[in-house]
C-alpha cells in the first residue's frame, strides 16, 4: 500500500540533509525537471532522485505517495509556470489565445516532461485553476454553459496534444530531430511533379512551415470557429 503523505507542516521541520537541503515537495518537483532534462523519464527513479537531493529515496514518500504521484505534481508545475504572472484583459479572443500559447510554451521548454505528463489528469492547484480560467472566459464571454464545456474541451485537448506533438520532437536525440528537420529538404523538394505534383508545387513552403509548430494557427483555427459560434448565439 502506498504510504501516507505527510502534512507540509510535519515535512517543515524535519531536519535538512547531509548536505544541509531542507526538502520541500518544490525542490523535489524542480529536480525531477532538471533529471527529466538531462536524463528522459528512464532516468527519473526514486534511487537516482534521492542521490541528487542527498537524501534517503524512501524521505521522497513522505511528500508524494509514490513516482506517479511525482509525476502529476510535475505536469501541475508546467501549468502552474504557464500561469504565472497572466493577467487576464476581458477580451475573451485574447485571453484564451494567451493562455494556449503560454501552455503550449511550458509545456515545450521542458519536453520530457511534457512527454511525460501532458495525456495525464492531476486535479491538482494548479490545474484546475487553468480550468476555472478558460471556462470563466467562455461564460464571461457569452457561451451557454454547453457551448463553452464543447469549447473548453476542444482548447485543451488541442493545446496539450500539440504540446505532446512538439515536445516528442523536441526530446529526440539531436542527430534524429536534424535527420527529420532535413527530410522536407532531401526528400520532398525533390519529388518530382510529373508524380507528385502537390507535393512539388508547395515543397518550398513545406521545407519552412513543417520545421515550426502548427498549433499558433490550429488555435486560430478553433477560436474563428468558436466566434463564429458565439456571434451565432447573440444573433
Amino acid at each position: 500500500m502506498p504510504k501516507p503523505v505527510v502534512p507540509e507542516e510535519k515535512r517543515r521541520r524535519r531536519r535538512p540533509t547531509k548536505s544541509g537541503t531542507v526538502l520541500s515537495e518544490q525542490l523535489i518537483v524542480d529536480t525531477a525537471l532538471r533529471m527529466l532534462r538531462e536524463h528522459g523519464s528512464a532516468g527519473l527513479t526514486a534511487r537516482r532522485l534521492g542521490l541528487a537531493l542527498d537524501a534517503d529515496p524512501s524521505t521522497l514518500y513522505r511528500y508524494f505517495r509514490g513516482m506517479d504521484d511525482l509525476t502529476l505534481a510535475i505536469g501541475d508545475a508546467l501549468i502552474g509556470q504557464a500561469l504565472r504572472g497572466w493577467v487576464p484583459t476581458g477580451e475573451w479572443r485574447a485571453d484564451l489565445r494567451a493562455v494556449g500559447l503560454r501552455i503550449h510554451a511550458a509545456y515545450t521548454e521542458h519536453p520530457q516532461a511534457a512527454v511525460l505528463t501532458a495525456s495525464r489528469v492531476s486535479g491538482r492547484a494548479h490545474e484546475l485553476a487553468a480550468d476555472e480560467a478558460v471556462l470563466d472566459i467562455l461564460r464571461t464571454a457569452g457561451f451557454p454553459v454547453p457551448d463553452a464545456v464543447r469549447v473548453y474541451h476542444a482548447f485543451v485537448d488541442t493545446t496539450l496534444a500539440f504540446a505532446a506533438l512538439d515536445a516528442a520532437s523536441l526530446a529526440l536525440p539531436g542527430a534524429a530531430l536534424r535527420a527529420d528537420e532535413e527530410m522536407w529538404r532531401s526528400t520532398y523538394a525533390r519529388l518530382p511533379a510529373a508524380t507528385h505534383p502537390r507535393i512539388a508545387e508547395a515543397a518550398p513552403l513545406l521545407a519552412t512551415r513543417m520545421l515550426t509548430s502548427a498549433y499558433p494557427t490550429a488555435l486560430d483555427m478553433l477560436l474563428d470557429s468558436a466566434g463564429a459560434q458565439l456571434e451565432g448565439v447573440r444573433d
